[in-house]
């Protein structure tokens, strides 16, 4: 009996940590479609975990999926937007690793470092809004110099997410 309320105690302990960081969930709009998880940790670092397809591309023939992962600075150097009556606008810089299938026809992957680069607007109810930008490189199979030069030009984004957790 003991044992499980000791169990009990450290699960709802857990979950209540849990809770309590920010987090966003949402799509991500541009190249492609992307879906979107934002876990903060407290208020001036999160990791964002960017998974997408390149959908748009399947009219040429190709079609690929993805993933971007990085860590986050909010507001970094100390740089703010002016404060506003309603909502307040962030912005964030990051950097992580990518990788994914560019086309799954001939096989073609990439792998490497990526940056994050993303303006957000907050709402004053739990809806962002945002403007990402998600370069990467590293290799890849689908050049002749494996090397994935076309990655620093991708990944602009709009993303809408909706935010839960503690503000």
């Amino acid at each position: 009996m003991k044992k499980t309320f000791i169990i009990a105690i450290v699960a709802l302990a857990c979950g209540t940590m849990a809770y309590a960081q920010p987090r966003a969930i949402g799509v991500n709009l541009g190249g492609g479609t992307g879906f979107s998880y934002q876990h903060g940790f407290g208020e001036t670092n999160m990791l964002d975990i960017d998974v997408h397809t390149s959908l748009l591309n399947a009219a040429y023939g190709w079609w690929g999926v993805g993933a971007h992962v990085t860590y986050d600075w909010i507001d970094p150097f100390g740089a703010k937007f002016p404060e506003l009556e309603k909502g307040e606008f962030h912005w964030a810089m990051g950097v992580g690793g990518a990788g994914g299938i560019k086309d799954f026809a001939n096989s073609y992957w990439y792998a490497g470092v990526a940056g994050h680069v993303g303006v957000a607007y907050d709402f004053w109810f739990p809806l962002e809004l945002s403007v990402d930008w998600r370069p990467s490189i590293g290799v890849s199979n689908a050049y002749s110099n494996w090397f994935n030069v076309p990655g620093l030009f991708e990944g602009i984004s709009i993303g809408v997410r909706y935010r839960f957790g503690q503000n």
